[in-house]
């Protein structure tokens, strides 16, 4: 458990690209705490939540000195500095420092990435953006369920050869069919909802299993291979970790019912991509929308790129334009409790990093 240790004159450093009126909201709601801002040390977003900004900005030899005098200043930092790992084994040093907000809300990788002391790991505290992220990535993935059950893929290519089917195929019921989510966390019971809006059965994973209101069946990893057997759809949430990898293998594809459709708004690594190939092939698998990869970005010699039946999406299903107002509302949150000494929300583990 990481300490927390709040002083009187707290100082918040901007390290990330962000609108001047989130940074004011912030001021608005913390008046007694100091809001470091120079945004011409910050490079200009190309798009709404840009938080690495346009890698063609550089700075001056003065304002890379600037940057980091900033930053160092600081008790909490708003963002990895340089939004990277490199950036955050850099700033660890900094003992004044007690708190990082990032952005993503799989940081657990950058953070593992930075390879902090475990001092350093005890004494600075990190939170991550989970659950600002759970609407968008839940309504992907019920797009993705909705397109594997409405046949998109194939009615696409008819469309691009302009071929009218002469026997018409039906499609599939959202209503009535039976979704396993593995993950049940917030981005998970996000999905779960939309899936029961629309008539669907669901049923997930949960690390520690407790029965969920809504959820049918709740069991742990060793549950999956019964639960995907009577699924119609696989949605993975989770986050990539040492226990997480390749849990989604030839056991579990084999396990399914032939013609589940998958989608993985979670992590890559979770899925074992030559496994997901063959399911694919076998028919185990009819449809795979895929918005993470084992390897990003994804090599132009991946197979997936050119299967019929997958939807490749560049890692941007998190996006949405409300994503910045959304992490600084987020942030103005945990600061009240960090003020206020009480445990900050999503707080990524130090041991597991999710």
């Amino acid at each position: 458990m990481m300490n927390i240790m709040t002083t009187q004159n707290l100082t918040v450093a901007i390290a990330v690209p962000l609108e001047a009126e989130h940074v004011e909201a912030i001021k608005a709601a913390h008046p007694a705490v100091t809001v470091l801002y120079e945004p011409e040390l910050l490079p200009p977003e190309r798009f709404p939540a840009d938080h690495a900004g346009d890698p063609a900005f550089t700075r001056t030899p003065e304002q890379e000195t600037r940057y980091w005098a900033l930053l160092k200043s600081a008790d909490i930092l708003y963002g990895f500095p340089n939004e990277n790992a490199a950036g955050l084994a850099a700033i660890a040093a900094s003992e004044k420092l007690q708190w990082i907000q990032a952005m993503a809300a799989g940081a657990g990788g950058a953070v593992k990435a930075a390879s902090l002391s475990p001092a350093n790991l005890a004494r600075i505290a990190i939170t991550s953006s989970a659950g600002v992220h759970a609407l968008p990535l839940a309504e992907f993935a019920m797009m993705g369920v909705l397109n594997g059950f409405k046949r998109t893929a194939e009615l696409s290519a008819d469309q691009a050869a302009k071929h009218w089917p002469e026997l018409r195929t039906p499609t599939r019921l959202a209503s009535g069919s039976h979704a396993v989510i593995t993950g049940l966390g917030e981005i998970g019971l996000e999905t779960a909802r939309l899936a029961r809006a629309l008539g669907m059965k669901v049923s997930g994973t949960k690390r520690n299993v407790e029965a969920i209101e809504g959820i049918e069946t709740v069991t742990d990893t060793a549950g999956l291979p019964a639960l995907v057997a009577t699924a119609d759809v696989l949605i993975n949430t989770l986050p990539g970790t040492a226990y997480t990898e390749k849990m989604l293998n030839a056991e579990i594809f084999n396990a399914m019912k032939p013609g589940t459709v998958l989608v993985n708004v979670g992590r890559g690594t979770v899925i074992d991509e030559d496994a997901l190939l063959e399911a694919l092939d076998n028919g185990q698998v009819s449809y795979a929308c895929l918005d993470v990869f084992a390897v990003e970005p994804l090599p132009a010699s991946s197979p997936l790129w050119d299967h019929p039946r997958v939807m490749v999406s560049p890692h941007t299903s998190a996006l949405s334009a409300a994503e910045n107002r959304l992490i600084a509302e987020r942030f103005s949150e945990n600061l009240t409790r960090f003020q206020n000494g009480e445990p900050l929300l999503h707080t990524v583990d130090p041991v597991h990093f999710y």
